[in-house]
């Protein structure tokens, strides 16, 4: 069985995060990290190759050049091999142009099952799994707290608001889980020391035959026409209770601000 996992190197979100002139999120001068979300459906992949031998988990990124470190973390956690497509054009790209690059990349990886997070960490759409089974013709099994595999038959369990479905599919398929379907492992140092051996390779746009015009903040469907630093922070009203007065005065501040 051949695994492929779509993952996403996020900015760090405990790092001083800003946007650019034209409004794009940093993605180069701050630091990052394969997105948490994306952590999951790393394990997700490597357990179902457990369960198949003979399987291969392929890890798949798109993004800048600091990306390749996403890719890293996933060959340390356990896949086998990794796929990096870079290319400046793709700056500014939407999910639809996103799916799009990944669609033409999975296109050239054998596959089976493709493998994707619930959302990334930093965008939180949700919709890229959705595009890419669309882009290539495939089922979607998506949204899996568990998932379970015999043979090509797919099952999972998907919990929503008020009520849990029990869906499957055959594969080939994307299938993508949530935060709920298992721990993610730490790579270890023997995995960390072997990831240094295994295959990684580089693709640009013309690799995948994807022209420059239909990625990029040009082509994308929704732009950010303006965004506003915050604030900083300031000290808040301290209120000296030495007579009792203290109720009275957060009673006061919390109904001006209309929260009582």
């Amino acid at each position: 069985m051949n695994i492929v996992v779509c993952v996403k190197y996020v900015p760090d979100a405990t790092a001083d995060r800003h946007f650019e002139a034209d409004n794009t999120v940093d993605r180069v001068g701050v630091d990052g990290l394969l997105s948490e979300l994306d952590e999951y459906a790393v394990e997700q992949a490597l357990q179902l190759k457990e369960k198949n031998e003979g399987s291969e988990v392929t890890v798949l990124t798109v993004g800048p050049e600091q990306a390749v470190d996403a890719v890293r973390k996933a060959l340390q956690m356990g896949a086998d091999k990794g796929v990096h497509v870079v290319d400046d054009a793709i700056a500014g790209s939407d999910a639809l142009a996103t799916s799009l690059v990944l669609a033409e990349a999975v296109k050239k990886l054998e596959h089976d099952v493709v493998m994707c997070g619930m959302a990334s960490t930093d965008g939180t759409m949700g919709v890229v799994p959705a595009l890419l089974a669309e882009r290539l013709g495939l089922p979607q099994v998506t949204l899996g707290s568990v998932v379970e595999m015999q043979g090509m038959e797919v099952r999972i369990k998907r919990d929503g608001d008020t009520a849990t479905e029990i869906i499957g599919g055959t594969a080939p398929l994307v299938l993508s889980v949530t935060d709920q379907s298992g721990e993610a492992r730490y790579p270890s140092f023997k995995g960390i020391m072997a990831a240094k051996k295994k295959p990684l390779e580089t693709w640009s746009l013309s690799d995948l035959g994807v022209d420059a015009s239909q990625v990029g903040l040009s082509a994308a469907w929704t732009e950010v026409a303006e965004t506003t630093a915050r604030p900083p922070r300031t000290q808040g009203e301290i209120v000296t209770d030495e007579d009792g007065s203290g109720a009275k005065a957060l009673a006061e501040f919390l109904a001006s601000k209309k929260f009582i």
